[in-house]
Formats: structure tokens, C-alpha cells, sequence
């Protein structure tokens, strides 16, 4: 008898877990943003330098393209929906559990800003980091889950070495 090795037809336990971490990131932050929706009549100070400010974001990162309108803003949506898909596709293939956690928090982070584009035409912000007049610009949890998962897609990198391969090093001792 002949047998055939099984192919791999669904995700595995890591995948499966990273698409529950997205899904978790995903509710977090549309239930954070709905409670500040909410809640945030006028500004809370919590710390010498943390405040929760309501504010709405038509754009992008720092208010790219704000002013781009309803053609913005579906533009906006549409790529945001590929990358979406293209790290889902990602966290599907990989092998490694950084890597499943950093798509995870970049898909998680994405659709919830996704979600508040398509809803309410601008993405919900409230935390407000600053320290005495200088303010970094408002964002929510998703905007943090973003900056984290490209923050652990780079610490690879910080300790990463170039190597020559042997061909080149031959080719330049001549």
C-alpha cells in the first residue's frame, strides 16, 4: 500500500491564533472608540502627560489626505482592504510566532480603522500623548497595535549582520 503524506488544508494552531489576536485587536479597539465616542464630551486628564481627547481623522497618518474627500476616503478604504488581505495571506504562510503576531497586530490594527472609515468617514482618536504644550498627535488602539506589530517585524533586523556570499568574495579576490 501506498500512502501519501497529508498536505496542509487549513491554518494551523499558530494561524489560528493570529487571526483570533486580529479578531481581539479588532473588537478592543472598536469598543474603545465607541466608549469614547461616548464618554468624551471634553478632555480627560489622566497623567502630567496623558489625556483622552475625542477627535475624528479623515486621512491618514497625521492627517494625510484629509482633505481628499468622499473619493479619499473610499481610495483609502480600498488599499487598506488589500494590505488587509495581503497580511492575512502572510500570516497564513509563515512559520514563525513573531511573525504571525506582528501580522496579527497590523491586520487588527488596519480593520479597526477600516471599520471607522467605512462607518463614520473618519477614524475615532482619543489618547492623547503630550508633554507640557507639545502634543504627538492624537490616535487610538489600533494606531498602537500597528506601531507595535511593524516594531516586532523590525527587531530582527537590529541585529542582523550582512553576509557576503562566498561567489562574491571570489569574484572580487580576483
Amino acid at each position: 500500500m501506498i500512502t501519501v503524506p497529508s498536505t496542509r488544508r487549513g491554518p494551523g494552531r499558530l494561524q489560528a491564533m493570529a487571526f483570533g489576536l486580529a479578531a481581539l485587536i479588532t473588537t478592543l479597539d472598536q469598543a474603545a472608540k465607541a466608549l469614547a465616542r461616548v464618554r468624551l464630551d471634553t478632555a480627560m486628564e489622566l497623567t502630567p502627560f496623558l489625556s483622552l481627547r475625542l477627535g475624528f481623522n479623515p486621512g491618514v497618518t497625521f492627517g494625510l489626505f484629509a482633505d481628499s474627500g468622499a473619493a479619499g476616503r473610499w481610495t483609502l478604504s480600498g488599499v487598506t482592504a488589500l494590505i488587509i488581505g495581503a497580511l492575512l495571506v502572510w500570516i497564513w504562510r509563515t512559520r514563525t510566532a513573531m511573525t504571525a503576531v506582528a501580522g496579527s497586530l497590523l491586520v487588527g490594527g488596519a480593520a479597526g480603522n477600516l471599520l471607522d472609515r467605512l462607518r463614520f468617514g473618519a477614524v475615532t482618536d482619543f489618547i492623547d500623548l503630550h508633554w507640557g504644550a507639545a502634543h504627538w498627535p492624537t490616535f487610538n488602539l489600533a494606531d498602537a497595535a500597528i506601531v507595535c506589530g511593524v516594531g516586532l517585524l523590525l527587531l530582527p533586523v537590529r541585529g542582523a549582520t550582512v553576509q557576503t556570499a562566498p561567489s562574491t568574495m571570489r569574484r572580487a579576490a580576483r
